[in-house]
């Protein structure tokens, strides 16, 4: 793990032990990506639960770039994105979100017609079995995404120290 330099990463390092249930895997949870690279998979709902110990505040911007009213890219498909690049295949790219497969072939579609070259190009199956690649361009949209997902969270700090001391300690 990287070195945490920031309060908001300090206190999610923090928490996470608590939250995690001795090594088990979260049900329902969702993979987290902070700045400084630490990633780390939290409940869906860590929003309602209520704690009898009160964690330290955190911020978590969710970045959606839209085309019109449509949602062209956000958390969901940028995260689909990587474990395409991962697995090589769409497939398991889809069970590991619990996805549907042709909901993710659904957005894999939209995302290939929304930029001006494919972010995924893929390969029907068959004897060798099929497949699916990250383009050049969808490495570099991941890339954009996160760039922008940073220079948003460095951007809020001050605000959210503000908001911090109008908080119950």
């Amino acid at each position: 793990m990287e070195p945490i330099d920031d309060e908001s990463s300090a206190a999610i390092a923090i928490a996470l032990p608590q939250m995690a249930g001795a090594g088990k895997p979260l049900p329902g949870a969702e993979n987290v990506r902070f700045p400084g690279g630490l990633k780390a998979k939290l409940p869906l709902n860590v929003m309602r639960k209520k704690k009898r110990e009160t964690p330290s505040a955190l911020v978590l911007p969710r970045l959606r770039v839209l085309c019109g009213r449509d949602v062209a890219l956000g958390p969901g498909r940028v995260q689909l994105l990587e474990l395409v690049g991962e697995t090589g295949s769409l497939r398991s790219a889809a069970a590991r979100m619990g996805m549907a497969y042709m909901t993710a072939w659904k957005h894999v579609k939209t995302l290939n017609e929304r930029f001006r070259s494919p972010v995924v190009v893929s390969q029907r199956g068959g004897r060798t079995g099929g497949g699916a690649a990250l383009t050049q361009m969808g490495r570099r949209v991941v890339a954009l995404y996160h760039r922008m997902e940073e220079q948003s969270h460095a951007a809020i700090q001050s605000g959210f120290r503000e908001f911090q001391t109008l908080l119950k300690r």
